[in-house]
């Protein structure tokens, strides 16, 4: 789910965005050959792959038996990239890059894998409005999606924006007109993700305009999933005769279309099997749920999608539990009395996925390169928090279906105390679940080797290879077979709980950064951010200090929101001026530095806040090619730091380490996990500039 946040506005100030490339440096063997970056991935001379198909090999958690190539990169010229898929019986791909969460920012892209390093990808059209869905049609055809449309062409034509055929259009979009009139802009959800099944009959994700539906109404419905073109549902639509969609002409009705399935607040994840329809099932759908600041609560969830049925959005989430925020209105007389309850309307989850992990696409394995993973079920997590960021695969009964075990049933996480934790709801600690193996993992441990990895659309192409785009690196990855090794196994890169208690109170105890803290609080977060991250977790009975704590730690525990002494690196200081392929946050927030006073001087305060909060000296180091190490006390190598960094010098000149000056915690994203931090870090005082 937190694909729609960090990605998104205000809503989006929810955590996934399109992460600018965070370039974490690599620690490597002296004996290393000459290290170079790409899209943040540090690259030796290895590889993954033979021949045509050998790229630079990553440094990722791979199972074992499996590597990872980089393909493309930013330096190919990728932005957003979000979907790909092999044109049929041809060598290249087509990527879906958005550019940005603002329409008409979007491409449709060739990539050519036999094509010189760095010049793979050429733009086949432009301007488009929130391309994501890549499909190939019952035709064999290319079919993708905008925001409103679904469309056909031909990459390989001379002028491919002109083979353009609209089969579907005037879908809600990042605009969208609710059930009782209102309107809705910048929805949370407008990407269509979609699937054909064997008889051509097409599904596509109607995502729900918001998070959780709230403010909750004690007497309505949310109007979001109401009426006859309900959003947070699946649409199904029917070819004519012959399973091929015709072309609309100006003037022409949309296909035949009904309500296939409701209350699924994102379903960018769908997978049909050959054997589906099953027992009424026609196929299983990966639920980006609702947020609370909870990093290990609600559960994502696996559905199996049965025609008529609803799905719980935004009522209930987990295994039948209800939303607190609509207790009271399914206590009502109205068809949602015990919705949580009724089997005969509402279908709780298949299985249960990790909290907060993002499916965003999913398939059955039919390639022929890895023969474990032949006929089960694939899944990409493309979630920020630390159940996300890998590939996992399931076992599968002969329908189709994850093999369903008893209680417990664990999942790893990362950066806890405990590396595992059972799947629960809050009414049970424990409950069944189909477990799964995971293909790539540990792309959220980056500690000076690696980016975190965000993995969004994902194919098998005609040599069973597995093809994967992922947005937060700008990066296509070709995974294919590897001989045998001992997978690598790193420290965590989160931001502990002692740092943000630290940082919590260095914040306290500054009687400037205290007050900045409280008109942040009040005159951005709760004025403009309600609905967004469930109110960042503030609660109406807190004292306003309780508060200001409250709102400081939540964005302190976000993956790259703040970076102490840097305030321009963070994800806070770009959603907020809406720099770079970001859209601005908070929803509608393009207007507020103009019609607001004041506004614009509260975000220059976010900035100072950041800037401040750890007392000492804002220097950069040293610019050129070479990163520079870090160490500990003893000399002992911790990582090393690209150049430009900035830095908290917290001490010009140690006595305990002359010549050196120590500097505060790098380490999020540079530590090789081998040094403690009890002593702080320290940098050559000569690989330091100021300011």
């Amino acid at each position: 789910m937190w694909i729609d946040h960090w990605t998104r506005r205000c809503r989006a100030v929810h955590a996934l965005i399109v992460l600018c490339v965070m370039a974490p440096a690599a620690l490597l063997p002296a004996s290393a050959a000459q290290t170079i970056r790409k899209s943040g991935y540090a690259l030796t001379d290895e590889k993954c792959g033979e021949g045509a198909r050998a790229y630079p090999k990553l440094r990722i958690g791979m199972r074992d038996g499996y590597c990872a190539g980089l393909v493309a990169s930013k330096q190919d010229g990728l932005i957003f990239p979000r979907s790909i898929v092999q044109i049929p019986d041809q060598r290249q791909f087509v990527i879906s890059d958005m550019g940005s969460w603002n329409p008409g920012q979007g491409r449709l892209l060739l990539l050519d894998p036999d094509a010189p390093e760095d010049k793979r990808i050429t733009t086949l059209i432009d301007k488009m409005s929130l391309p994501f869905g890549l499909q190939v049609g019952p035709d064999r055809r290319i079919y993708g999606s905008t925001d409103e449309t679904i469309f056909r062409f031909d990459p390989l034509a001379s002028d491919p924006r002109g083979t353009m055929e609209t089969i579907i259009r005037g879908l809600p979009g990042d605009t969208a007109t609710l059930s009782d009139g209102s309107k809705i802009k910048d929805a949370a959800h407008p990407l269509k993700s979609f699937l054909f099944d064997k008889n051509g009959r097409i599904y596509v994700n109607i995502g729900a305009p918001t998070d959780s539906c709230l403010p909750a109404s004690p007497t309505k419905a949310c109007a979001a999933g109401e009426g006859a073109s309900p959003l947070a549902s699946i649409w199904a639509f029917t070819p004519p005769p012959g399973g091929v969609f015709p072309t609309l002409k100006p003037g022409d009705r949309n296909p035949d279309r009904e309500v296939f399935a409701r209350g699924l607040r994102n379903s960018m994840a769908l997978a049909l099997h050959p054997e589906f329809p099953a027992e009424g099932f026609a196929f299983l759908q990966g639920e980006n749920g609702r947020d609370l600041p909870d990093s290990l609560k609600p559960n994502e969830e696996l559905n199996a999608i049965e025609k008529g049925k609803h799905y719980g959005w935004p009522y209930c989430y987990d295994l039948s539990t209800t939303s607190p925020e609509f207790k009271s209105f399914l206590q009502l007389p109205t068809p949602y009395k015990g919705l949580c309850g009724n089997a005969a309307l509402y279908r709780q989850p298949y299985s249960l996925l990790p909290p907060h992990a993002a499916p965003l696409a999913m398939f059955y394995y039919s390639g022929a390169k890895f023969a474990e993973l032949q006929g089960r079920l694939v899944v990409g997590l493309h979630g920020y928090r630390p159940t996300g960021s890998r590939v996992l695969f399931y076992d599968v009964d002969e329908k189709g279906f994850p093999k369903i075990s008893p209680p417990p049933v664990r999942y790893r996480i990362s950066c806890v105390a405990d590396p595992s934790r059972a799947f629960q709801t809050e009414a049970q600690p424990q409950v069944a679940a189909a477990p799964f193996t995971e293909l790539v993992s540990e792309w959220h441990k980056v500690n000076g080797i690696r980016p975190q990895g965000a993995p969004v659309g994902m194919t098998v192409a005609s040599d069973g290879a597995i093809w994967l785009v992922e947005d937060k690196n700008q990066s296509v990855l070709r995974i294919d077979a590897a001989p045998s090794q001992a997978p690598e196994t790193l420290p965590c890169d989160a931001r502990s709980q002692a740092q943000i208690d630290e940082l919590a109170k260095l914040v306290e105890t500054d009687p400037g950064n205290s007050r900045r803290l409280t008109q942040i609080r009040t005159g951005v977060v709760e004025k403009h951010c309600h609905g967004c991250h469930a109110d960042f977790g503030l609660k109406a009975e807190m004292t306003d200090k309780q508060k200001d704590d409250t709102a400081l730690r939540f964005m302190l525990s976000q993956d790259g929101w703040i970076y102490p002494g840097d305030p321009a690196a963070g994800r806070l200081h770009t959603r907020l001026n809406g720099i770079g392929a970001e859209k601005l946050m908070p929803p509608g927030g393009e207007g507020l530095i103009a019609r607001e006073a004041g506004y614009k001087q509260l975000l220059a305060s976010l900035d100072v806040l950041a800037g401040t909060m750890v007392p000492g000296r804002r220097m950069r180091i040293k610019g050129g090619r070479v990163d520079r190490r870090f160490v500990n006390r003893a000399g002992h190598q911790c990582g090393t730091i690209p150049s430009d960094t900035v830095v908290v010098v917290v001490d010009r000149q140690p006595k305990e380490k002359p010549s050196f000056s120590r500097i505060y915690r790098p380490a999020d994203l540079y530590l090789n996990g081998e040094c403690a931090d009890a002593d702080g870090y320290y940098i050559e005082q000569n690989n330091l500039v100021a300011l």
